[in-house]
């Protein structure tokens, strides 16, 4: 299972993921300052339905309650977007977040890596000096 994920994380383009962290973070930024700048649909009252006397007063009244009923949609969306920019923009946030601390483990790993391999020529070199004696 583990041979599974290492494979998966052998395969990102770790460099370009990296790299790109910013331009998602400030596109997040970008979309955010966008969309919250846009005032949302006033939500206007339907006027009270009156018996009409005509055909054409009664069309009028039917299109000023959908004009209503589809601002209020408007306005609902647009308070939708607001909120999935802000998520987007938090989670963008917290990619950028992620890509520096897994960079900053990428490196502390590579030094281990090091380390080890120096420890291991040092254990070697000490077991051939010890048993050629």
């Amino acid at each position: 299972m583990a041979i599974g994920w290492l494979s998966v994380i052998k395969l990102v383009p770790w460099g370009d993921v990296i790299s790109n962290a910013p331009k998602v973070a400030e596109g997040a930024k970008k979309l955010w300052n966008a969309v919250s700048n846009k005032p949302p649909a006033l939500d206007l009252p339907a006027p009270h339905a009156q018996p009409a006397l005509s055909p054409e007063a009664q069309s009028i009244a039917m299109l000023q309650a959908q004009l209503a009923a589809t601002e209020a949609a408007v306005s609902d969306l647009h308070n939708q977007m607001l909120e999935s920019s802000e998520l987007i923009k938090a989670l963008a946030d917290q990619n950028t977040q992620l890509i520096k601390r897994v960079e900053v483990n990428r490196i502390r790993v590579l030094w281990l890596a090091g380390i080890t391999a120096v420890l291991g020529v040092v254990a070697v070199i000490s077991l051939v000096i010890t048993l050629a004696r």
